[in-house]
């Protein structure tokens, strides 16, 4: 058992993940502080709010934070859009490279159909 753990645990597929998962949660960080420190205070300074978690409706005793759902929805679609532009950069930078055309139906039946009349 300790033999499949090591296996499992030393194959590069799985460091990879570890890898690409640390660098998204300081990315996370990343974007979280850029819209808090430098977006928010911007948009403060337009609409007149600092900051958007402070932006509620009020339902009786029941609070509705639509300002920290905005905040969220911003720090989303940053990482949305830098990922969109990262994913394009690689796709130019490596662009895929087309399979040769395989045969076509007829001529795999042709061949299936000549290697039978071999037999």
């Amino acid at each position: 058992m300790l033999k499949e753990f090591k296996e499992f645990i030393s194959k590069g597929n799985l460091v990879e993940i570890a890898v690409a998962l640390i660098l998204a949660l300081a990315f996370a960080g990343l974007v979280t502080s850029f819209t808090e420190n430098l977006i928010s205070p911007i948009i403060g300074a337009i609409f007149g709010q600092p900051n958007f978690d402070s932006l509620v409706i009020e339902m009786g005793d029941a609070e509705l934070r639509y300002g920290a759902f905005l905040t969220t929805l911003l720090n989303f679609l940053i990482v949305a859009f830098v990922l969109f532009l990262v994913i394009k950069a690689y796709n130019r930078a490596f662009p895929k490279k087309e399979a040769g055309a395989g045969p076509t139906e007829i001529e795999l039946l042709t061949e299936i159909r000549d290697a039978l009349r071999q037999r």
